[in-house]
């Protein structure tokens, strides 16, 4: 079986070349070795969407690079969306909702599937709802648990303000908020300071912190989980580019 290093390396090349059947082939391949659909998602397409993510802040693939590389990883995950497991209805309700950028509603994608998976009842808003809207469909369904994935510096302040108004009201006190993604993903303690409940790195930790158990919930509020950045597929990365004026583990 190839190591998880090697499906990323293997990955990753036709990906940022947009080829599109080389990439299908990849994780067809990887589905073929008993790699269940969900470990692709946590293992394969996560640890690259944060790689594309990486490279394009670094100036290390353009622009086009990177449209191809998330449509093509847009694509993978739909396909592989009826592959994931069903787990028992656990009768509670999550409502997703995130940045507008493709990159962030791809990751948010991802994790809504994930919540779908293990048996919550989801509702995936997407971007680019205001405030007004998200706290109206809260009131309208009553989840259990919001998350707010992805968002930008320039969104900080409206995020902060949708958090600060939701506990205000304190008309769901035992509804939950939790952040992932984007700036919260860069900036230690943000989260803390934003007031949410919780704070995910990865869909796992996600779903780890929704759960009933007390002591993944506490660790998650006193421990800083920060992971130093680690570079997954080295041989990959391109030089600098100029300055623009403008679940089960895979072993």
């Amino acid at each position: 079986m190839k190591k998880k290093e090697e499906l990323l390396a293997m990955y990753l090349a036709p990906l940022l070349r947009g080829d599109r059947k080389a990439c299908r082939k990849v994780i067809e391949e990887t589905l073929q070795m008993g790699i269940p659909a969900n470990a692709v998602y946590s293992e394969i397409i996560w640890p690259i969407m944060i790689e594309i993510d990486q490279l394009i802040r670094s100036d290390r693939i353009s622009p086009v690079e990177e449209h191809l590389a998330t449509r093509i990883n847009r694509t993978i995950v739909n396909q592989l969306q009826n592959k994931l497991p069903r787990r028992e209805q656990q009768d509670k309700k999550v409502a997703i909702c995130c940045a507008e950028a493709e990159l962030q509603e791809l990751g948010a994608q991802m994790m809504a599937d994930l919540f779908e998976s293990d048996g919550y009842e989801v509702r995936f808003l997407g971007g680019g709802l205001s405030n007004d809207d998200v706290y109206s469909f809260i009131n309208e369904y009553g989840p259990d648990l919001l998350v707010l994935y992805g968002t930008t510096p320039k969104q900080a302040p409206q995020t902060r303000l949708l958090i600060d108004t939701i506990k205000a009201v304190n008309a769901w006190p035992s509804m939950r908020i939790m952040v992932a993604g984007g700036i919260f993903a860069r900036a230690d303690g943000l989260w803390e300071e934003m007031g949410a409940d919780a704070f995910a790195m990865t869909p796992l930790e996600a779903l780890e912190n929704a759960s009933d158990r007390p002591d993944a919930y506490v660790a998650q509020r006193t421990i800083n989980r920060r992971k130093k950045r680690t570079t997954t597929v080295a041989e990959t990365k391109r030089p600098k580019r100029p300055k623009r004026s403008r679940v089960a583990s895979v072993q």
